[in-house]
């Protein structure tokens, strides 16, 4: 077996980015439910990076201390070995969380040429105001958004006491066509970096 043969074999991993450290945060609702999803999938393994589990600082430094080498240590190398990754977010004051901005900020070549869906749950809005600051953020780091996303509008008042939609049918379907998305790309960036390096 040849080298990108063996590059490209196996599932896709996917990184799915819980991005809320809030007390009394709604996302591990919203995230369950679509690991649920993305673990049915045969193409994905998935790995939850909860960021209520890290501290990075808000400043990054070319030359980290102590603590935030041991944050770093707790995300760094999961980042670099997912091919994809979902980001899922809420809103905060139209638009996404700080403890998200500092994990993707405290990175760069983990980002790269590797595809990024978005999971967002808010009021009106559904979060869909954060994706869209998101998108422009992963665009900078060479990353690839993918156009369809999950959104929850009025979250809490969607989910029963057991944390399933009451009305599913929307959120899977919506689920479904994004991860088939980032499968494709996720495969296809997968490929071409097996021929040749990303000319980031």
């Amino acid at each position: 077996m040849n080298s990108t043969q063996d590059t490209t074999a196996g599932p896709l991993k996917l990184a799915v980015i819980l991005g809320s450290n809030r007390e009394g945060r709604f996302g591990p609702v919203v995230a369950n439910w679509f690991l649920e999803r993305a673990s049915t999938r045969a193409d994905f393994t998935v790995d939850l990076i909860d960021l209520a589990e890290t501290d990075l600082p808000t400043a990054p430094s070319p030359d980290p201390g102590p603590g935030p080498l041991a944050q770093l240590a707790k995300v760094t190398s999961r980042l670099a070995s997912a091919d994809a990754f979902a980001v899922l977010t809420p809103e905060y004051n139209h638009s996404y969380p700080a403890c998200l901005k500092a994990l993707i900020d405290w990175h760069f070549a983990e980002w790269q040429a590797k595809p990024v869906g978005f999971v967002s749950y808010g009021g009106m809005s559904g979060g869909l105001r954060a994706v869209e600051h998101l998108r422009q953020v992963f665009a900078e780091l060479h990353a690839v958004t993918v156009r369809d996303t999950v959104s929850f509008h009025n979250a809490g008042a969607l989910f029963d006491a057991a944390g399933s939609p009451k009305d599913p049918s929307g959120p899977d379907g919506a689920a479904k066509a994004m991860l088939d998305q980032l499968a494709w790309w996720a495969l296809a960036l997968r490929e071409a970096k097996s021929v040749r390096a990303y000319a980031g």
